[in-house]
């Protein structure tokens, strides 16, 4: 499976027992009523999760990123939307380890390891979805504070973050639009309201917002490192982390979806016999195995170059990329295989079937992230003439 040490594969297996143990006997009924799962949260910040992504001084129990991307696998195998919950917090976190200053470090991390304070980012608006140049949102410098206008949607974990990394225009006049986008570190107050949940087809039980700031004031010092206008480069380094753990989400569930077909088609008799050893049901198995066992190590290959320190927006969109259709069509074939019960709430794949098409839209979506890798592709391999 990963590629990791002794004591890397020692935690992946205390998360993989924690899910079985504690997840998998509860996920039908949080999931089905809606509910914020808060003992499993807190049982995630106890075990450590939470500052998985964040190395010393701050946390003595840091991991490499293929370990990260495991555990975060286990997660969604369990129930994606727990891993849902700590992904944006590892984008923050990530943020801060690259581009904070040392006062921003030192006063955020130790307690974001901890999960006593938990963060998210806002990057979506209501008009922008992936184009993410196209924001209206602005910061503007008034004496020793910025104020900032605005909205944003889709913002995953919203109403229970205590930290906010906001992507906004603090010089909306610039051109490139990207050279007058910085990130603000935010902290709710006067100003700052989260307006509604939204509705969802799956990920239920963590919430995902709409944010409303109208003349929200914050100190000059919430900046994001020391210079204005590197909030988009900034955010770019943090999305490559993001979308590596989407895909690892993606991972969990087409694990989970393969896991529980096996299980059905040994169990499930037709014609006097398993329904596996039918011709049909078992090609549907063996390229659902295949696919993910594929996805897996291209997931594996992007955490690699995440962690050499090189550029890995290429490697990490293709691994999302990948990951995420992987998952939704080997949640589709377990619904085949389970036939008429896999239409059924009484079974998991229909979740399954409901949560995998997040990982298709969610962090850039599909479409946009071909775009990305094919640019990256051009300017690696430039012809000269």
């Amino acid at each position: 499976m990963y590629e990791l040490n002794a004591e890397e594969s020692a935690i992946v297996s205390v998360v993989r027992d924690w899910v079985d143990r504690q997840v998998k006997p509860v996920v039908r009924d949080l999931e089905h009523a809606n509910t914020y799962p808060g003992t499993l949260i807190e049982q995630m910040k106890s075990m450590g999760i939470y500052g998985l992504a964040i190395p010393e001084p701050w946390n003595s129990a840091g991991v490499s990123t293929p370990c990260y991307a495991a555990v975060t696998e286990e997660l969604a195998r369990g129930w994606m939307s727990l891993a849902g919950a700590m992904g944006g917090h590892s984008v923050v976190a990530k943020l801060l380890v690259n581009f904070g200053t040392q006062e921003q470090q030192d006063h955020y991390l130790p307690r974001m390891t901890t999960g006593e304070i938990r963060a998210t980012m806002a990057l979506t608006e209501p008009g922008g979805g992936s184009d993410l140049q196209a924001m209206r949102t602005v910061a503007r410098r008034d004496g020793d504070d910025y104020v900032i206008n605005g909205s944003k949607t889709w913002i995953t974990n919203a109403r229970r973050s205590q930290l906010i990394a906001l992507l906004c225009l603090t010089d909306p006049d610039a051109r490139p639009t990207h050279s007058g986008i910085s990130i603000l570190l935010v902290e709710k107050g006067p100003g700052f309201s989260v307006s509604r949940d939204l509705p969802k087809l799956g990920y239920k039980g963590v919430e995902s917002c709409e944010l409303a700031f109208d003349d929200f004031r914050v100190p000059a010092t919430s900046l994001l490192g020391t210079e204005e206008g590197r909030g988009f480069g900034q955010m770019m380094r943090g999305l490559e982390i993001g979308r590596i753990q989407v895909a690892s989400r993606a991972l969990g569930v087409g694990r989970a979806a393969l896991e529980d077909a096996l299980k059905y088609s040994q169990e499930r008799e037709s014609f006097g016999q398993p329904i596996w050893k039918h011709q049909s049901v078992g090609n549907y198995l063996a390229d659902m195995v295949t696919q993910l066992t594929a996805a897996r190590q291209l997931v594996q290959y992007a955490a690699r170059r995440y962690d050499d320190g090189g550029r890995a927006d290429m490697e990490a969109g293709m691994a999302k990329l990948f990951a995420s259709e992987t998952a939704m069509k080997i949640a589709l074939d377990a619904v085949r295989i389970h036939g008429g019960y896999g239409y059924s709430t009484e079974f998991d794949v229909e979740r399954y079937f409901r949560d995998a098409p997040l990982m298709i839209v969610g962090e850039g979506t599909n479409e946009i992230l071909k775009n990305v890798i094919v640019r990256q592709l051009v300017a690696r391999n430039r012809v000269t003439r």
